[in-house]
């Protein structure tokens, strides 16, 4: 038995192909069941499904190469067709290439857009929040010397007044605890070992390891006529005239 012709899609000759590799044509797509096939003995071009019984026997080494009949021509144009148009062939469209859809390009340039400003994000709160949070500790280190504007000037009175430098409990100071605030634990007011007349801050509640617990000092100075500011916590948290 001689080998296989058929024709493909676009009604083009091929072969002589043996059984199997017909199967293999079949089973990738390239011929289907109403291919027209032919063989020697055959009158004419039959459809592949006549012939699916016995599709898969090999064909014998000695089959004969014979030239088969001309592929039946395609059907016919339709009327009104001009005859350039016949002689076309029907293109076989192409497999569609998968796109993306509106929503993923959509996500793609919000992720473009969103992931600097992230980072810009990020590094804007990683400069501005320490500083927030240092600039409120100076605020609040600030209020506190500032409500012991009115000690300093009941303890300059009685220091230039009275000629002597006073101390908790006399000429109407009160007790250390009694100046206590939200940000003052207690303020101790006397004589320093320098012999210099002031009182004593000690700070709470700021929140800052650094000021918390520490202390600071005013006091008039050797000639007792102008305040003088010192302290032992860091110099960043506090007003320029009491650093140093």
């Amino acid at each position: 038995m001689s080998g296989w012709y058929y024709a493909d899609r676009n009604r083009e000759q091929h072969g002589p192909v043996s059984s199997d590799e017909l199967v293999t044509h079949f089973r990738y797509g390239r011929v289907a069941l109403d291919s027209l096939v032919w063989r020697d003995g055959m009158s004419q071009w039959q459809p592949l499904r006549d012939f699916a019984d016995e599709i898969g026997l090999n064909p014998s080494p000695a089959e004969a190469t014979i030239t088969p009949p001309p592929v039946p021509p395609a059907p016919s144009a339709p009327a009104g067709t001009s005859p350039h148009d016949r002689l076309l062939r029907t293109p076989v469209a192409p497999a569609p290439k998968p796109r993306m859809s509106g929503g993923k390009i959509a996500l793609i340039v919000i992720a473009v857009l969103l992931v600097p400003c992230l980072v810009i994000g990020a590094i804007l709160a990683a400069i501005s929040i320490p500083a927030y949070n240092d600039y409120t500790v100076r605020a609040k280190v600030t209020q506190a010397i500032a409500e012991s504007q009115t000690l300093k000037q009941h303890v300059e009175a009685v220091r230039v007044g009275g000629g002597r430098c006073p101390g908790n409990g006399e000429d109407g100071i009160g007790t250390p605890e009694s100046y206590a605030s939200t940000y003052i634990a207690r303020a101790t007011v006397g004589e320093f070992d320098d012999g210099t007349c002031g009182f004593e801050l000690e700070f709470r509640n700021t929140g800052n390891t650094e000021i918390d617990g520490g202390k600071l000092w005013w006091d008039l100075g050797s000639e007792h006529s102008q305040w003088q500011c010192s302290s032992e916590i860091p110099d960043k948290w506090l007003p320029l005239d009491c650093r140093g």
